[in-house]
């Protein structure tokens, strides 16, 4: 019979233990009726309450399935299921006849699973990551797939083992990426997305996610400064293709022509962003079939910041050759640096030369929702366009990208293909909420419950408040190095967002005098350090080089499980796992 997981049913001695700490093992319809107000009571009483002829008669007909008494040690109305999944497959379940004991049950089973990698994860005495190399991971578990069929017991063990070698990105010791942590709230909407398991295009069979995805926009588009909240914009799979969406309108609004008669019916075009702008404005041009030779990167100072000059020069260049300018992407928090473009000049230079401005606040964008730190997108409100990523800064769960647009109805026009069997002009309501024909895609996940949920459950001040938390935590880091022996920064002055880049000199290369042997063997120490996290287990924090800068460690912050004791242990980590380099 498959285990019953982390939450249990009944208690070891069956008592009441309120001391019992949350990753004590317990009673399921326990634990339910404790966070969920007895939902997980309605649900084992559906199957007696009111339906005792088919309870019984279900259970009968179901192999392997049956009723037990409950243990709780608190009355309820529950029931404990006891279902051996070792003679069920995924057809005994709904739809099915007489499925629903067994769904029921299989479905419990997954939840005590997720529910016990949720605990886990927030728990400081576990591992970030199980790590293993490909070929372990390949050999440890049967990964291939069959012609035949899985028991339900051999899905459920699947599932633990992909949990089991999952890393664990909501863990307050996980600095790798720009996305991290886990919101419960957020968590939720994703599971009743999933159920619910609908697509975005139009409003006749997404009604509720439709509408929130407007309202949403709109007060998107208002914190950012547009009159009103008026414009356009849509969620997309990710930062990158928001990017791509604006080169794609940027162009149509310049040579609308494009879009039935391609790229041969317009002149040579050329793209400008900064040198350490993300790649996926290239990548956006290559697409197109702009190409990426027609992205002309420009130079950015010392800290990471395009530089305004070198943008008009650039511009100019590019009119004199005979090319046409038609796109500037501005950064808002690059990706390594965390640096915010001059947005205020770049306005000035982009109007002054009829080009569309684009903002790619993927990593920053979310700064707007606090009032201590929004300065640093002044200017943002005069952009044509703006990529903003919930999925990072604000923890809304992958993945949760926003292209906000500032001329309404132009991504329809620029997209727009009035496919008859699913855009018909003569519905009964008002054809402007079917917004599937303004993207690329037909298929379109629904992103936006997520970030719509958690803002009700958070409000702006709340989201306000984690975001500047932080931005608190990286300068608590960059105040704890910048002077300490073994740590260099990798530019003068305090971050402007939570990426802190800084190098580790271990003991033995502190005083290395060639400048040359000492820069070689710098380029191997974050390496190893982070080599030696992974199989540890311990922490994960992002290295890179940037140009002629060797390998150093670029720490970021967006989770705000995190606190100062994880920062102070990290530091800790680093000198423990390279002081003999």
């Amino acid at each position: 019979m498959a285990s019953h997981g982390f939450w249990s049913f009944g208690t070891e001695n069956g008592g009441n233990n309120s001391s019992q700490s949350p990753s004590t093992p317990r009673a399921w319809c326990q634990a339910a009726q404790k966070f969920t107000g007895g939902l997980g009571s309605k649900l084992c009483a559906l199957l007696s309450v009111g339906e005792g002829e088919k309870t019984t008669d279900s259970t009968t007909k179901q192999q392997g399935a049956t009723l037990e008494t409950c243990e709780c040690s608190k009355p309820c109305n529950c029931s404990k299921t006891n279902v051996d999944f070792s003679v069920l497959y995924s057809t005994d379940l709904l739809p099915a006849t007489d499925g629903d004991l067994a769904t029921i049950t299989f479905l419990q089973e997954i939840v005590d699973i997720l529910l016990a990698y949720i605990v886990k994860t927030f728990d400081r005495s576990t591992k970030v990551i199980d790590f293993h190399y490909p070929n372990e991971l390949l050999q440890t578990n049967n990964w291939e797939l069959s012609d035949e069929p899985e028991t339900l017991d051999d899905i459920l063990l699947n599932c633990r083992a992909t949990l089991k070698y999952a890393i664990k990105t909501g863990h307050p010791r996980y600095f790798n990426q720009l996305s991290t942590g886990l919101d419960m709230v957020g968590l939720a909407a994703d599971w009743l997305t999933s159920t619910a398991n609908t697509n975005m295009f139009t409003y006749e069979i997404a009604p509720v996610f439709v509408l929130l995805e407007y309202v949403t926009l709109k007060k998107m588009r208002e914190i950012i400064g547009w009159p009103e909240g008026n414009g356009d914009g849509i969620f997309s799979p990710g930062g990158a293709i928001s990017n791509m969406y604006a080169m794609l309108v940027a162009r149509f609004k310049m040579f609308p022509e494009v879009k039935e008669k391609g790229m041969s019916a317009v002149p040579r075009l050329v793209a400008f962003t900064s040198e350490h702008s993300h790649f996926s404005i290239k990548k956006g041009a290559a697409a197109l079939g702009i190409g990426t030779d027609s992205v002309i990167l420009i130079k950015v100072d010392e800290r990471g910041k395009m530089i305004p000059s070198d943008l008009e020069r650039r511009i100019v260049e590019a009119k004199q050759k005979g090319f046409v300018p038609f796109f500037v992407s501005a950064t808002a928090g690059t990706t390594v640096y965390g640096a915010f473009d001059p947005l205020i000049a770049i306005a000035d230079i982009c109007r002054k030369h009829k080009v569309w401005m684009h903002v790619d606040g993927a990593w920053g964008g979310s700064l707007l929702m606090s009032r201590k730190h929004r300065w640093k997108l002044n200017g943002v409100e005069r952009a044509n366009s703006v990529t903003w990523n919930p999925h990072k800064m604000m923890s809304v769960p992958l993945q949760c990208s926003a292209l906000l647009v500032r001329e309404e109805g132009l991504m329809q026009r620029c997209n727009q293909m009035h496919a008859c069997y699913l855009f018909q002009q003569d519905k009964h309501y008002d054809l402007s909420y079917d917004t599937g024909d303004k993207a690329l895609q037909c298929g379109r996940h629904v992103d936006i419950f997520k970030l719509w949920l958690m803002w009700r459950a958070k409000g702006t001040v709340g989201f306000e408040a984690q975001i500047d938390k932080c931005l608190e935590l990286s300068e608590y880091l960059y105040n704890k190095i910048k002077n300490r022996d073994g740590y260099e920064m990798v530019f003068d002055g305090k971050p402007q967002h939570t990426n802190v880049c800084f190098w580790y000199l271990p003991p033995g290369l502190r005083y290395v005098e060639d400048k040359e042997e000492r820069m070689r063997r710098l380029h191997k120490v974050a390496p190893v350090i982070k080599a030696r996290m992974m199989e540890y287990g311990t922490t994960m924090v992002s290295y890179q080089p940037q140009g002629e800068k060797v390998n150093f460690f670029r720490m970021v912050i967006s989770n705000p499980a995190a606190t100062f004791d994880d920062i102070d242990f990290l530091i800790e980590e680093i000198e423990r796992l390279g002081q003999d380099l």
